[in-house]
C-alpha cells in the first residue's frame, strides 16, 4: 500500500514537472440587452447546447450572469459568440439551435427581411406596416417629431405606433417609452373601482398592454415596467413633465378636451418623439363637450413639424366583420345627414311660403287699402 502511494506521488510529480497545466482563468459576463429565459431556452437547453460546444470551457448560467472558466483565448472566443447570440435575441425574439450553432461556427445566421417590417416580436412574430397608411405612419415617424394618426377602430394606428416605440427602444434610439391615455368610459359610468390606483387605472390602458406583450417577451416587458423604462399612466397624471429621450404616444385622443391635449402636447422635450392617435367617429366625452383631437387637427394644420396621417377602413385589419360594421355605420351617418338636409331644405321652403306678402288677382299689392288707412289715420290725428 504505501509503495503504491509512493508511486503515485512520483507519477504526480513527473506529470507537473515536465507537462504544467496552463492556469485558469475566470471571467463574469452579463445578459444587459437579451432576456435571459429566452438565451438559456427551455430547461436550460440553449446553455446544455452551448456547453458542448466548448467543451474546454466550464461554464456556469444564473439568471443575467454567465461564469466562465477556462483559457483566456478561449474565453474570448465565446464572449464574442454570447454577444452574438444576445443580439440575435433582442433582434428576433427567438434563439433555434441551428442558429447557436451557426453563430459558434462563426456563420452569419439567415436574416429574416420582409417589406415594411417594424420589429420582431415574441416568438418570432413578425411585426408589419401592412397597409398604406401604416407605412405612410413608419416614414412620418422618420421624418417628424409629432405625429397625428385619426382613423376608425382597427387600422392599426396604436399597434404601429407603439412598434415603432419598441423598436426605437431596442436600437437604444430612446431611453423610455410612455404610453398615456384619457380615464374616460365608453358611455358607461362604473363607479367606484376597487384597489389602488394602479388597480382603478388598468383597466382602462389594458389595450396597450396587450400590445406590448406582442412585441416584448414577458420578463423583459416587466423589468422595463419595474424599472420604469416603460411607463403607462393615465393623461391626469402628465401634467408638470417634461417628456426627454423618449417616444410619447397618446391613445383614444379624440377622448380629450381641449385643455387636455394642449396640457400633453406641450410636454415634449428634447430627443423625444410624440404620437397622438384616436378614431373622431366614437367621442365618449359629455355632448356638450368638444373634442380636443379634432380642434387640434384644425389648429396644427400648418405647423411645421407634425405630421397627419388619415387611416379609413381600407385599413382595418382585425376581423373581416370589422370593416362590415364600419362601412354599415358610415353608410348610416350619410343617410341621416341626408335626412336632416332635406328636412332643413323643406322648412326654409315653407317659411318663405309664409312670410310671402299676399298678392290681389292681378299680381300686385292692393295700394288702394293702404292709401284708405293711410287717410283715415290722418283725420284721427287732426
Amino acid at each position: 500500500m504505501l509503495e503504491n502511494s509512493i508511486m503515485f506521488a512520483r507519477i504526480m510529480y513527473f506529470c507537473i514537472k515536465y507537462f504544467p497545466q496552463k492556469p485558469m482563468n475566470e471571467r463574469v459576463l452579463m445578459i444587459e440587452q437579451a432576456d435571459p429565459v429566452l438565451l438559456h431556452g427551455v430547461n436550460n437547453c440553449n446553455i446544455q447546447l452551448i456547453k458542448a460546444l466548448y467543451p474546454k470551457l466550464r461554464i456556469t448560467a444564473r439568471g443575467n450572469v454567465i461564469k466562465i472558466l477556462g483559457e483566456e483565448a478561449e474565453m474570448d472566443t465565446f464572449e464574442q459568440a454570447l454577444s452574438a447570440l444576445e443580439k440575435y435575441c433582442v433582434d428576433y425574439n427567438t434563439l433555434t439551435e441551428e442558429t447557436i450553432r451557426d453563430i459558434v461556427k462563426g456563420v452569419a445566421p439567415l436574416e429574416i427581411k420582409q417589406d415594411n417590417m417594424i420589429l420582431h416580436g415574441t416568438s418570432g412574430k413578425t411585426i408589419l406596416a401592412r397597409t398604406e397608411n401604416q407605412q405612410k405612419l413608419v416614414k412620418a415617424y422618420d421624418t417628424n417629431d409629432m405625429i397625428l394618426a385619426i382613423g376608425p377602430a382597427g387600422s392599426g394606428k396604436t399597434y404601429t405606433a407603439i412598434a415603432l416605440a419598441v423598436r426605437a427602444l431596442k436600437n437604444r434610439e430612446v431611453k423610455k417609452i410612455i404610453l398615456c391615455r384619457p380615464a374616460v368610459e365608453a358611455g358607461e359610468k362604473l363607479g367606484f373601482l376597487p384597489g389602488d390606483m394602479k388597480e382603478k387605472i388598468d383597466p382602462y390602458l389594458q389595450p396597450l398592454y396587450d400590445a406590448l406583450e406582442d412585441m416584448l417577451p414577458p420578463n423583459k416587458l416587466k423589468e422595463y415596467m419595474e424599472n420604469k423604462i416603460i411607463q403607462i399612466a393615465p393623461l391626469a397624471f402628465m401634467r408638470g413633465r417634461t417628456l426627454n429621450d423618449a417616444v410619447i404616444i397618446l391613445d383614444e385622443a379624440q377622448n380629450t378636451t381641449t385643455a387636455q391635449i394642449k396640457m400633453f402636447l406641450t410636454r415634449l422635450g428634447i430627443n423625444a418623439k410624440m404620437i397622438i392617435t384616436g378614431d373622431i367617429t366614437q367621442i365618449d366625452l359629455p355632448a356638450n363637450a368638444t373634442s380636443g383631437l379634432v380642434q387640434a387637427m384644425q389648429i396644427l394644420r400648418n405647423v411645421k413639424g407634425i405630421a397627419k396621417i388619415e387611416f379609413d377602413k381600407k385599413d382595418i385589419v382585425r376581423h373581416k366583420l370589422v370593416q362590415r360594421i364600419v362601412e354599415a355605420y358610415e353608410k348610416h351617418q350619410e343617410e341621416r345627414e341626408d335626412m336632416r338636409t332635406n328636412f332643413r331644405r323643406e322648412l326654409k321652403n315653407d317659411d318663405k311660403t309664409i312670410n310671402k306678402p299676399s298678392p290681389d288677382s292681378t299680381g300686385t299689392p292692393d295700394l288702394e287699402k293702404n292709401q284708405d288707412y293711410e287717410t283715415s289715420s290722418d283725420q284721427n290725428r287732426l
